[in-house]
């Protein structure tokens, strides 16, 4: 991978369509070669080509209906003579700077360069966002860690039959919004896990209630997942590593669990369910990515 800015991408890609068609767009309106070359600030010989065919531009800037646009109002401008060179500009500068943003130019750069891949260009049209860098790096640790809890053989066991999920908040996170986890939750399926997309943030509730709550008491505490609880799972806990218990109802859940914690969050925490509930073992880590390192661990002791 190259690292590649996204003016590289306005210059190579973006500009020659602009001409490609404004050029045509000239030449229905019976300007002449020599006028189009004067007016795009190319020589004759690269408008003849425009012409032609030869340099067709790129298509999603192309079938842009916001392209179009531009191009038919620039072109009926300098057409009826109410328009500059400077509007041109302008003209152009604005269709840019929305390309930029969630449009074309940033679809190809997010292409370009993966690592931009899910920033909305917020990078290029923001600048350097330090709250934005912490979603950034929050989403991929969880994306990292789902992906070890996948390949785990022994996880698919412990999943809970209303599904497990891995969550991570932002620090100092306030609500459910600040937490990041897998939409629709990940469940076992043929002996393996079934992730239904990305992480979000706002995903969860139940894992997030709980996970906010321990960051709350404790703020280096920042990932967590769930699993069915079992006699088996519990006493895989090495010793040394507190466990909690709390009451599995969910009234006032967050109130309850602010109290099981005011002493210092454990690694693990569960409940045994009640009716309707199902038993659920939360395990907590300073990211998602170490809370599924130490659920995998536990599960390996489990079933050894």
């Amino acid at each position: 991978m190259t690292i590649q800015l996204p003016s590289e991408i306005v210059v190579e890609r973006f500009l020659p369509t602009i001409r490609s068609m404004l050029a045509a767009e000239l030449a229905d309106r019976g300007f002449s070669q020599r006028e189009i070359a004067t007016r795009l600030g190319v020589s004759q010989a690269a408008v003849s080509q425009y012409l032609s065919g030869e340099q067709g531009g790129e298509e999603r800037f192309v079938d842009d209906a916001r392209t179009r646009a531009t191009v038919e109002r620039i072109a009926d401008g300098f057409d009826a003579g109410t328009m500059d060179d400077y509007e041109a500009l302008a003209e152009l500068l604005e269709l840019v700077w929305a390309f930029e943003d969630r449009g074309p130019i940033c679809a190809i750069h997010e292409e370009e360069m993966p690592a931009l891949a899910g920033m909305g260009c917020d990078l290029c049209v923001r600048g350097r966002d330090r709250a934005v860098q912490a979603e950034r790096e929050t989403l991929s640790n969880v994306r990292h860690a789902v992906r070890r809890l996948s390949n785990a053989p022994k996880v698919a066991a412990h999943v809970p039959n209303v599904g497990t999920n891995v969550a991570m908040a932002l620090p100092e996170a306030e609500d459910e919004t600040d937490v990041a986890a897998v939409p629709g939750r990940i469940h076992a399926m043929r002996g393996g896990l079934n992730v239904p997309s990305n992480p979000e943030f706002g995903a969860s509730h139940h894992v997030a209630t709980t996970l906010l709550a321990a960051a709350d008491a404790d703020p280096t505490v920042r990932g967590a997942v769930n699993l069915a609880t079992s006699d088996h799972l519990l006493a895989a806990v090495p010793e040394g590593m507190e466990v909690v218990a709390f009451d599995a109802g969910y009234e006032d859940r967050r109130t309850r669990l602010d109290d099981r914690f005011a002493d210092g969050v454990p690694r693990v925490a569960y409940h045994e369910g009640a009716f309707g509930i199902e038993p659920i073992t939360y395990v907590f880590g300073t990211s998602a990515v170490d809370a599924v390192d130490r659920a995998i661990d536990l599960v390996d002791h489990a079933e050894s």
